[in-house]
């Protein structure tokens, strides 16, 4: 330990770090100032003590000039504040050159994604397929009072730089590989409450292959959070159930949907947009009851219609079901499916 403890202070002593060097200097500075304050002014003002000496020195080398002692000799202010003035004047210019160049290199590293981040309970969005795709999953999301302007962290390897519209919402950029425990811990994905993998290359079912090894990532570390994962093709939601995710999104599975219902069916495509947007309209809603008890369907939808809300259906036990019977039993841990403009309170 004796080799390395001798080569950190030959660095030290050749190469100080700056503020080591803005420290002697002004220390250097303050203790000539206030020495030679009081050699020249001391004669002419027996009163005058270290302290004034110090404190005359220090407001002349912070260029504010107070005026409540003020060198009188030619002495004092040929020898003392002259130079106090001429190197305050520099060492300040060179503390706020030192200051702005390390705002500026915060500033340009946290927008080209190498800054870690310490937040609590933000939306981590993993991907970044496109502008306009990261820009909805934000409006929808922000539409919703429950999501309460949480921070969002974007995380993405190929991603150069944090686009402007991504930075005027506030969005924090991490550049790299999402299944690396490196950018996770960037991400601060520990503090995640909500995390969101979109596909990388939407249409190419080998963006699944990266979504799931991301989820591994992601559950290996913190099981708690809730992640939602987009994927192209329907044979890999198998693989993303074993990985942990909580809930899958997969585009190739409604596309067949909406063409032939639209067909049969026109302007149901309209209808289910409007019903699945935060943005407007009436919305799907999905409340958890948390009554102990059993009870009938009938008292929950005249909750929910107390609410502006249309009960459609249930999920008892994990399964969902619509429009089912009056007479149906919610115990505590299910849910009533309605149409509302708002979410509803808990029941």
């Amino acid at each position: 330990m004796k080799p390395v403890a001798r080569l950190a202070k030959q660095r030290m002593l050749k190469h100080p770090p700056a503020a080591l060097r803005i420290a002697v200097l002004m220390l250097g500075i303050l203790a000539y100032g206030t020495t030679g304050f009081l050699y020249f002014e001391l004669p002419e003002n027996p009163s005058l003590t270290w302290l004034d000496g110090a404190w005359y020195s220090l407001v002349t080398m912070s260029t504010v000039g107070y005026g409540d002692f003020f060198p009188k000799t030619p002495g004092g202010r040929l020898v003392v504040a002259l130079p106090l003035m001429a190197f305050g004047v520099s060492l300040l210019g060179y503390v706020l050159s030192l200051v702005a160049s390390a705002l500026v290199q915060a500033k340009n590293k946290e927008l080209h994604g190498m800054a870690s981040h310490s937040l609590d309970a933000q939306l981590v969005i993993i991907n970044f397929p496109s502008l306009s795709k990261v820009e909805r999953v934000l409006d929808e999301l922000t539409a919703d009072p429950t999501f309460g302007g949480r921070d969002v962290v974007l995380i993405d390897e190929d991603l150069t730089e944090v686009p402007p519209e991504l930075a005027s919402r506030g969005v924090r950029f991490v550049r790299g590989n999402p299944t690396r425990d490196e950018t996770l811990t960037r991400a601060d994905i520990d503090h995640a409450e909500y995390v969101v993998v979109l596909a990388k290359q939407p249409g190419n079912p080998h963006s699944d292959d990266q979504n799931v090894a991301i989820t591994l990532a992601i559950e290996a570390r913190k099981h708690k959070v809730h992640s939602v994962v987009e994927c192209v093709d329907y044979s890999a939601q198998e693989l993303l159930k074993k990985a942990g995710c909580d809930a899958i999104v997969c585009t190739s599975r409604f596309d067949a949907h909406f063409l032939s219902n639209e067909l049969l069916n026109p302007g149901v495509q309209e209808v289910v947009d409007e019903l699945t947007t935060n943005l407007r309209g009436q919305q799907i809603y999905i409340s958890t009851i948390e009554r102990s008890e059993g009870i009938g369907f009938t008292k929950v939808a005249e909750h929910c219609k107390k609410h502006g809300h249309i009960a459609i259906g249930a999920r008892i036990g994990g399964a969902k079901e619509l429009n089912i019977t009056d007479d149906r039993k919610l115990a505590k841990g299910d849910a009533v499916i309605s149409i509302g403009a708002q979410r509803m309170p808990p029941l």
